[in-house]
């Protein structure tokens, strides 16, 4: 009964199994039939060329991304909560070779046009302040929000007004696209998004996420850094298999509509407890001390997440029955 991260859940049996398949000698690297084959798979995701890289974890996708879209004396705009902020020991600075990260206010760990807006019009065009170069949002935010193709494409205008790359982190990008029922073109691409760190290990992958490049060009030099960072893995086949394999018959999309299922029918379990709306497979409720030890005593693993309230997360191989017991159990605090 944990419900500590998405993190911690099992990698799902297809991944497995193509971990099996893949288990046969091929040309080492990215050169073999896998890794060949991922820019094709994601360009027919996103309907559109991509040039795609396989990574095996969303830091180095996140810290490779935005080395590609920022200079070291440059600036990223970025939430406040953001992952790259809080959660990433400093990987973003130190690929990028020191740019800042300039942290902005935002209700659900998002970022509004307006603000984004404000904050590039306050900064002086002259080499005594650092100047903006990339955005950078979170889709499912830290705080479980989604953003709407509408709301990536209105952030994508003041980017391309400015002259700012625009980054996706989507850890839980397949959480946020089940919860829109939207092309993922629409939220990416489409919306201005110049690069996409399409997470997969938290929905059911077991070590690899794809680093989606949708502006030509941007992948050449990132090849070079990715080696460099010591993340080309010399049989990089596992990583391209576990993502085809999550491509396969949207396998990606069925898993993250489990997780958000499992977190709606806890959210409607407690509603008057909810932090946040539930939009994709994280909830944050109100909880006392001792309501939280009470969960703890019958067996429910989770995050306690500032005083007075708790993370859940549901993962895409919890369904109704794995998560119903929770959901009585706050119900019945």
């Amino acid at each position: 009964m944990r419900f500590f991260s998405d993190n911690a859940a099992p990698a799902c049996p297809a991944v497995i199994e193509a971990l099996v398949a893949a288990n046969a000698q091929d040309t080492a690297y990215d050169g073999d039939r896998w890794s060949q084959t991922l820019d094709g798979a994601l360009s027919d995701l996103f309907e559109t060329p991509v040039e795609a890289l396989w990574v095996p974890t969303g830091t180095a996708a996140n810290a490779l991304a935005l080395a590609a879209l920022c200079p070291p004396h440059g600036a990223i705009f970025c939430h406040r909560e953001a992952h790259i902020q809080c959660d990433e020991g400093g990987a973003p600075e130190f690929y990028t070779h020191g740019a800042k990260l300039l942290l902005l206010e935002g209700e659900g760990a998002k970022l509004a046009p307006d603000t984004i807006d404000a904050a590039a019009a306050a900064i002086r065009d002259d080499v005594h302040q650092v100047q903006p170069h990339a955005i950078s949002i979170t889709n499912a935010t830290e705080a479980g929000r989604v953003y709407a193709p509408d709301e990536v494409a209105a952030i994508g205008a003041v980017a391309r007004r400015r002259g700012l790359a625009l980054h996706m982190d989507g850890a839980r990008f397949a959480n946020a696209v089940a919860a829109l029922g939207c092309a993922p073109a629409d939220v990416t691409w489409r919306a201005g998004v110049d690069a996409l760190s399409f997470g997969f290990v938290k929905n059911g992958g077991m070590s690899a996420e794809a680093l989606v490049f949708f502006r030509p060009g941007l992948a050449a030099a990132t090849r070079y850094r990715r080696k460099r960072a010591g993340h080309l893995q010399s049989k990089g086949r596992y990583l391209a298999a576990q993502i085809l394999a999550m491509l396969e018959g949207d396998r990606w999309l069925d898993n993250a509509r489990a997780a958000n299922a499992g977190a709606a029918l806890i959210a409607a379990a407690a509603p008057h407890r909810l932090v946040e709306p539930v939009e994709a497979n994280e909830v944050f409720v109100r909880l006392t001390s001792d309501e939280a030890a009470r969960l703890r005593a019958a067996g429910f693993d989770f995050y306690d997440w500032g005083e007075g309230q708790a993370r859940f997360v549901t993962a895409w191989d919890q369904g109704e029955e794995a998560v119903r017991p929770l959901a009585q159990a706050i119900a019945a605090l």
